[in-house]
């Protein structure tokens, strides 16, 4: 718990914070060097192409990412379409940390090892999704089985919409526990397949960064392998 703390009290102060300790920086605050887009697709399909056929879809899929993703001020901007953000690096356990700020209507998240979801959203009636659950908040694994531990956030932890939000999220084999904004939201829950419901996580993928409906932004996105 006290380095899901010490990466907060970095994490939420100024603009280019400095890394919580051990953390590596995703975003180099100019550039999407080290990112390339894809979908919601079964990571282990693409990460089973031959090297000049991965590379060549990473190629293309950067002319969408230039259409709807641009950096300005050392701040990530989506425009709510387009191919998810995706770390050209895989990932196995990891600790992350970033911040975003979702516009009205938002409906975001942030897939791990290229499974959805830890899901983010306009949580007010006025977002438009408070049949699908966002009424209790944002950093439930949402695409988990209806029922399941994780699934629906502990507390209702989000600031209002258009402010920014601090988010932390560990992944140790199948398990995750998040916090958002410095309360527990999710505590060690699994994370299930959503490409393969009987099957388990791979064992590494991708971290991305989704877009859906309304614009987003993001910063301080910070990696501590484990």
């Amino acid at each position: 718990m006290k380095t899901f703390l010490l990466g907060f009290s970095l994490l939420v102060t100024p603009l280019f914070a400095a890394p919580p300790e051990g953390s590596t920086s995703l975003f180099n605050g100019k550039n999407f060097n080290g990112w390339w887009g894809a979908a919601t697709e079964n990571p282990a399909g693409y990460l089973a192409l031959p090297a000049e056929k991965l590379a060549a879809k990473k190629k293309k899929s950067l002319e969408n990412i230039a259409k709807h993703w641009k950096v300005s001020d050392g701040i990530i901007h989506n425009d709510g379409h387009g191919l998810f953000l995706t770390t050209e690096k895989n990932y196995s356990d990891f600790e992350l940390s970033l911040e975003f700020k979702l516009d009205p209507k938002a409906d975001s998240g942030i897939y791990l090892r290229g499974i959805p979801q830890v899901q983010l959203w306009d949580t007010t009636e006025a977002g438009g999704s408070w049949k699908h659950g966002a009424k209790k908040g944002s950093g439930g694994l949402w695409n988990n089985p209806k029922g399941t531990p994780g699934r629906e956030p502990l507390v209702h932890a989000d600031k209002p919409v258009g402010e920014w939000n601090a988010i932390v999220i560990k992944l140790v084999g199948e398990k995750v526990t998040i916090y958002l904004n410095e309360k527990l939201i999710v505590d060690q829950a699994k994370l299930y397949n959503y490409f393969d419901k009987k099957g388990p996580l791979p064992k590494a993928g991708p971290i991305q960064l989704q877009t859906h409906g309304a614009p987003v932004q993001w910063r301080n996105i910070y990696v501590k392998e484990l």
